[in-house]
């Protein structure tokens, strides 16, 4: 089941050691979590619209909330329909995020790798998978999934014998949760220049 940390709004840190330029350093992390439930605990009653939800917060509506939001929208945790916010249920937001709809991870996924990029191609799908919030067993069966449906492990190049032992032996991406837009970059520039 995805999971959800309560990252900072600013910098994606779940702890105190935010980013060099994070407008969020020094906010009490109460503070920050308040903000996600403010916005969660309104939109799980129900879809409503962005003035109703500024109104309906405990408390007074302000920079926190609306970089909390603006993350909920990013992450495709929240989505907007006719007007209204509506929360993704964990269902909703698994099949959701199992297919990268954003650039560059699109064109990774819908393309697959080619030999040149697969270890930034890898690196990039496993810790995407990590940043939105996919167990290791998800993460990795999705991963394998796109290798083979993307044509990138019939193209060759790889040293595993299986695409299994090859998204294994990339376990340490998830658990470090490295970021992924430097390694997808890179990956779909070559990918580009090959298609």
């Amino acid at each position: 089941m995805p999971h959800f940390a309560y990252p900072c709004p600013g910098c994606r840190t779940t702890n105190d050691l935010h980013g060099a330029d994070c407008r969020f350093e020094g906010t009490p992390w109460p503070e920050i979590e308040k903000a996600y439930t403010d916005v969660v605990a309104l939109l799980s009653a129900g879809p409503r619209s962005e003035r109703d939800l500024r109104r309906g917060v405990h408390g007074e509506w302000g920079a926190l909330h609306a970089a909390a939001l603006d993350r909920l929208r990013t992450e495709q945790r929240v989505t907007e329909e006719d007007g209204s916010l509506r929360l993704l249920t964990a269902a909703e937001y698994k099949e959701h995020v199992s297919e990268p709809t954003r650039e560059p991870m699109r064109t990774i996924y819908l393309k697959g790798s080619v030999p040149g990029c697969h270890d930034n191609a890898v690196f990039a799908m496993i810790a995407w998978y990590e940043m939105v919030g996919l167990s290791w067993a998800e993460t990795k069966e999705n991963v394998v999934s796109w290798l083979e449906e993307s044509g990138s492990w019939a193209r060759g190049g790889f040293e595993e014998a299986s695409p299994e032992q090859l998204v294994e032996s990339k376990r340490h991406v998830y658990e470090a949760g490295y970021g992924w837009k430097e390694k997808a970059q890179a990956a779909k520039s070559l990918i580009d220049r090959r298609a």
